[in-house]
């Protein structure tokens, strides 16, 4: 008796093989992006979410795989707004005085998003001395992470930004297909979620005769964190703090994400004492099982993990800026670079994230069971190979109208943007 042990080409169930291994390789990954999305409910633990196939709500991406054949191309998540009240004292009537709630809901859509990989032909194999066949996976893989991390940064900074080269596997958002390639709406950030570096602190989102309000000297330093640290600690309803798994000082010591451009974190990183910065991530880590995201490029200061983001959301001299001009609306409003800023400067956007900062839905695919699939083709008469990496999600920031008892602000919930100026190497660089 013959045991198989190797599917072979083209075979149904090396596809399904596949698919289930790409995806694990993708969920399993010690990428930045990655690093910010709990694991998925396993057994017993956490019956409901186990049920919604959701991660942890203490991380900034949540993630949720409950999307089956019948339920729709839509997630949908919901916010209890913030209750006030005052007490009812002694002997006073408590009847029918009772506080009331109000829900309040925001929704994601889901979209397949596939790569297809060219593998040569019978003489292109015969004349190279790689296997193009064997090569193609890891391209495959490479190029569906690059997407599924670049549009999870896209969605918390609310913007693509202007930075361009071979790395970046979304386009600008004046390309013809970048709203279906985005899945949703890049949401520009909310009014009480902007803020400037502006000298050694931080402010709100100003124009100066339509130019963005911001100077080539207004960088990223300790001041800035101090600065936004203070504005956090003071404004109502701030971003959920972080918790990661493991980490038994969560409570004591909240943390929330920083997540900096290589020019911003290379401008921090030049400061007296950052040594210092690196040491306390580290020990931190000592406290978290190890956790991947303390260690590495990152500083610990004064509640946040400072990290190195793997690509930058810039803006050019010239280029604009969306932002909301008001608490209460989701209009958005342009504000150009200032030409003073030539070729040598430009704004970078750094990401402040607590818990519940973005959805990530993932939908299973019929063809593998899971949100990957894969699938390998011969054309011409068997003289040419083509293999395909799929994914069905979609990604969008988690954005309510809370009602502050004041009045009603548009919110996104979990990430906060700082924009600094940047020393840059030359233009679009």
């Amino acid at each position: 008796m013959t045991t198989k042990t190797n599917a072979s080409y083209g075979d149904k169930t090396n596809l399904v093989t596949q698919a289930v291994g790409l995806f694990a390789t993708h969920m399993n990954r010690n990428s930045t992006l990655n690093l910010l999305a709990g694991k998925m409910p396993k057994g017993e633990a956490g019956a409901e979410a186990t049920l919604r196939k959701q991660t942890t709500s203490h991380m900034p991406i949540v993630r949720v795989q409950d999307l089956g054949k019948g339920r729709g191309d839509e997630v949908t998540f919901h916010l209890l707004n913030p209750v006030g009240a005052y007490p009812i004292m002694g002997s006073a009537y408590a009847e029918g005085r009772g506080v009331g709630m109000s829900l309040n809901e925001d929704r994601l859509r889901v979209n397949q998003a596939r790569f297809p990989v060219d593998l040569g032909n019978v003489m292109s194999q015969i004349r190279s001395p790689a296997d193009l066949r064997k090569l193609g996976r890891p391209v495959a893989q490479n190029l569906m992470d690059r997407y599924c991390d670049q549009s999870l940064l896209v969605h918390m900074a609310g913007a693509r930004g202007s930075h361009n080269n071979i790395e970046w596997v979304i386009p600008k958002d004046n390309h013809k297909n970048f709203n279906e390639i985005m899945v949703n709406r890049v949401k520009a950030p909310t009014k009480n979620r902007h803020y400037v570096v502006d000298g050694s602190g931080v402010q709100g989102v100003k124009s100066n005769a339509g130019d963005f309000d911001i100077a080539t000297t207004d960088l990223f330093t300790m001041d800035s964190v101090d600065s936004m640290k203070t504005v956090l600690d003071q404004i109502a309803l701030p971003p959920p703090i972080c918790k990661f798994e493991g980490d038994v000082a969560a409570e004591d010591s909240p943390l929330r994400v920083w997540l900096v451009s290589p020019a911003q974190y290379n401008k921090f990183a030049a400061q007296p004492g950052f040594r210092s910065f690196q040491s306390s991530a580290f020990a931190r880590a000592s406290q978290a099982k190890q956790h991947p995201l303390f260690l590495g490029d990152v500083g610990l200061w004064n509640g946040f993990i400072i990290r190195k983001m793997p690509r930058p959301i810039r803006f050019y001299a010239g280029d604009t800026i969306k932002y909301c001009a008001s608490y209460d609306s989701e209009a958005e409003s342009d504000l150009i670079v200032p030409s003073s800023f030539g070729s040598n400067f430009a704004v970078d956007r750094s990401i402040i994230l607590g818990g519940q900062a973005i959805a990530e839905a993932m939908a299973a695919s019929d063809k593998s069971g899971v949100p990957f699939f894969w699938s390998e083709k011969d054309l011409d008469h068997g003289d040419k190979w083509e293999l395909l990496i799929g994914a069905i999600r979609g990604t969008s920031k988690i954005r309510f109208a809370v009602d502050t008892g004041e009045r009603t602000e548009f919110t996104d919930y979990g990430v906060t943007v700082v924009d600094t100026a940047v020393p840059i190497i030359g233009a679009n660089q």
